[in-house]
């Protein structure tokens, strides 16, 4: 317990993990304190994408895409709101991360389109495959102790104002290690804390809390200890797409109206454009009487299913009787207790409109982003799902810059402390492209790791707890 190593990372998850062997394949002696008794957090609860673009796997199914046009799409998604460098030091390595999650043995099954995509690039894995090879290959290295249920408490510099010490709890009894290089902190968001949410979130208090459990934003206090800033607060939103059923362990999710639903309130009437970001959507859908609205699609749509997938597995919400089916549009509107007549006119003027070549209510031109063609809902059986709004992921926090060093007030790194993944803000700004959360918890867990490694030494035995 407690002693000396090149950089101690506090949270096991994407990020973490990826930090962990990146810096113990560079022969770093490294840390890792995961409060939880599991390795994973939230990581495990992911729709399963993680957005690169000119891999293999797209050019293999004939699939174009560029670096440029991933950071264009998440600019465009973000509304200009994100960090530039931030998303442009994305582009810049994510093709490098792909390749090194493959040759480390991270399994990647297939590339769809999803929330923000110009061209599909979500690459689908295993969450807990890739949590475990990549847990694996750190231990294999012979570098990196773990210690679970260690909950850190404080973080304390020396006396050259570098964060070197972190303060720990484990089975009652307090310890500090000292970090010679750096502290990298990758435990995650504050989902769970009703009084972070509270404080700057209040829009969200109606949606589901399913993040993971430790999210409670332990790990942005310990920065703002020593002076961090924050970014994206003002854009802090909820998810669209789960059935009110869903919870952390049980996702119960489905984002058909990228395939082509429409979304509609209680009233039976459309509300959005349902091709823009899913976190614009669940904005919106808050706003709607009671909270509650309800994806509304065809057979036609209903075939495009895919078995297993986190997001489009329609046909297993189905049979667990989380999705109505009717063989009218009627019989559907009766089923889910809105005006039939209202439903009725409302798909009738969007079938009009998509046939004659344009919405005319909302605008929409594509499934998502600009990627696909709207369809008609024509094509009997009709289905329904319920769905509301959860907040999985806070996708704001920590100001960092492009080599993952958290920044003061004045844009100024403090010394000794890195962050990544879900705890880092600024990159996402205003939306969110499905994929881009683990997909920034790699790139940037390893870019600061690399940045660390690369500090020298500490020499002197400085420390001021």
């Amino acid at each position: 317990m407690g002693g000396s190593y090149n950089v101690i990372i506090v949270g096991a998850g994407m990020a973490g993990l990826c930090a962990a062997c990146e810096a113990a394949q560079s022969g770093a002696k490294v840390l890792v304190l995961e409060k939880e008794e599991a390795i994973g957090g939230s990581s495990l609860l992911s729709g399963r994408f993680m957005a690169f673009a000119g891999t293999d796997l797209q050019k293999k199914i004939g699939i174009v895409d560029t670096s440029d046009l991933l950071i264009e799409d998440m600019l465009e998604v973000g509304q200009g709101k994100n960090e530039k460098k931030l998303v442009e030091a994305y582009g810049a390595h994510q093709l490098e991360t792909y390749q090194w999650l493959v040759e480390n043995g991270v399994e990647f099954e297939a590339v769809r389109a999803a929330s923000g995509h110009s061209v599909p690039r979500g690459h689908t894995i295993k969450p807990l495959q890739a949590i475990t090879t990549l847990y694996n290959k750190a231990l294999a290295t012979g570098n990196v102790s773990f210690e679970l249920e260690a909950s850190v408490k404080r973080l304390r510099k020396n006396s050259d104002g570098q964060i070197s010490v972190v303060i720990y709890e484990r089975d009652g009894l307090e310890y500090f290690a000292k970090a010679e290089q750096g502290v990298i902190l990758t435990c995650g968001g504050f989902s769970k804390s009703e009084d972070m949410l509270e404080s700057f979130a209040p829009q969200l208090h109606a949606a589901l809390r399913i993040g993971g459990k430790g999210n409670v934003g332990d790990g942005i206090k310990l920065a703002w200890e020593h002076g961090a800033w924050v970014r994206d607060l003002p854009y802090l939103q909820g998810t669209y797409g789960f059935h009110p059923t869903a919870s952390g362990e049980k996702k119960s999710q489905a984002h058909v109206f990228y395939k082509g639903a429409i979304i509609v309130n209680k009233q039976g009437k459309r509300f959005v454009n349902e091709s823009i970001s899913y976190k614009l959507l669940g904005t919106k859908a808050l706003k709607q009487p009671e909270t509650v609205s309800y994806q509304i699609w065809d057979q036609a749509i209903m075939n495009d299913s895919v078995p297993g997938d986190a997001l489009y597995d329609f046909e297993n919400l189905y049979s667990l009787g989380l999705i109505e089916k009717a063989d009218s549009l009627e019989e559907l509107a009766k089923m889910i207790d809105v005006p039939v007549e209202s439903l009725k006119e409302t798909v009738s003027k969007y079938n009009e409109d998509i046939q004659s070549g344009g919405d005319q209510e909302f605008g929409r031109t594509t499934l998502t982003h600009t990627f696909g063609q709207p369809k008609p809902i024509i094509q009997a059986p009709y289905y329904a799902m319920v769905t509301t709004v959860a907040m999985l992921a806070t996708y704001a926090g920590l100001a960092v810059n492009a080599d993952a060093e958290v920044l003061n007030p004045f844009n100024e790194p403090i010394e000794g402390l890195y962050a990544a993944g879900e705890i880092a803000g600024g990159f996402h700004g205003a939306g969110y492209m499905t994929g881009s959360s683990l997909g920034k918890a790699s790139i940037f867990g390893r870019i600061a790791a690399q940045k660390v490694v690369a500090k020298p030494v500490q020499i002197k035995e400085n420390l001021s707890i």
